[in-house]
């Protein structure tokens, strides 16, 4: 059986074993970084609000944003 890719999409090769070059892990290493290093947090709740602020911090900041998910190989305009 043959994969029938629609035309609306469009298949990156890629290496496997190769987190570094799916942009999203780039988010949840810095969310890793700034929002969970060496913190214990009493609840999901909690857990759940340092990860609403970190991505409201990395939203609010596009310059970053764009320097942590926007890869030459991805070739997508603005």
């Amino acid at each position: 059986m043959e994969l029938k890719v629609p035309e609306s999409i469009r298949l990156i090769a890629r290496p496997s074993h190769s987190p570094e070059l799916n942009p999203a892990e780039h988010l949840w290493e810095d969310l890793r970084e700034n929002e969970f290093h060496n913190k214990a947090f009493g609840s999901l709740d909690e857990v759940e609000q340092a990860l609403c602020e970190g991505f409201i911090r990395i939203e609010s900041d596009p310059k970053a944003l764009s320097s942590m998910t926007l890869f030459p190989y991805l070739n997508i305009t603005l």
